[in-house]
């Protein structure tokens, strides 16, 4: 028998790793537990977006340390990528991370700013809200979509 917590567990590491560089599904979990309608669908937004927060901030904190193999071989970004992102950030600043919920740079995207060395309280606030806001407009097209089907 499947547990609420073995349920909520399982949308937390979903929303974990799909905010990493690991493949997630969090957005596909969160609509199907919506349409499941067992569950409330407040906890379901705010367990998805504690576990993709949290991926966030493990981006971040590899982002802190990376730099410094910028010179090795292996290094997955060019010299010429990284100062050109470095650019980019810098003439958009801190509030492009609202935007860190994309699919393929949002994930780049809290890498870049433990890079760039943004402070974590703005970067928590700032990664929070835009990935509540992507999970609060899955959830709500996940109810309206159900309760099209089911009427």
């Amino acid at each position: 028998m499947i547990t609420n917590l073995t349920v909520m567990a399982g949308l937390f590491l979903s929303a974990f790793t799909s905010a990493t560089l690991l493949p997630g599904t969090s957005e596909a979990a969160l609509a199907g537990l919506i349409a499941n309608g067992h569950y409330a669908t407040w906890l379901l937004v705010v367990v998805a977006t504690a576990g993709n927060v949290l991926g966030s901030v493990v981006n971040w904190v590899l982002g802190l340390y990376i730099d410094q193999f910028r010179d090795r071989r292996w290094f997955p970004v060019s010299p010429d990528q990284l100062d050109r992102a470095s650019r980019w950030f810098g003439k958009y600043g801190l509030w492009v991370l609202l935007f860190s919920w994309l699919p393929i740079i949002g994930d780049p995207l809290t890498l870049f700013a433990g890079v760039m060395r943004v402070r974590f309280i703005p970067f928590l606030i700032l990664v929070t809200l835009g990935k509540a806001a992507r999970y609060a407009m899955i959830a709500g097209g996940a109810a309206w979509i159900t309760s099209f089907i089911l009427n």
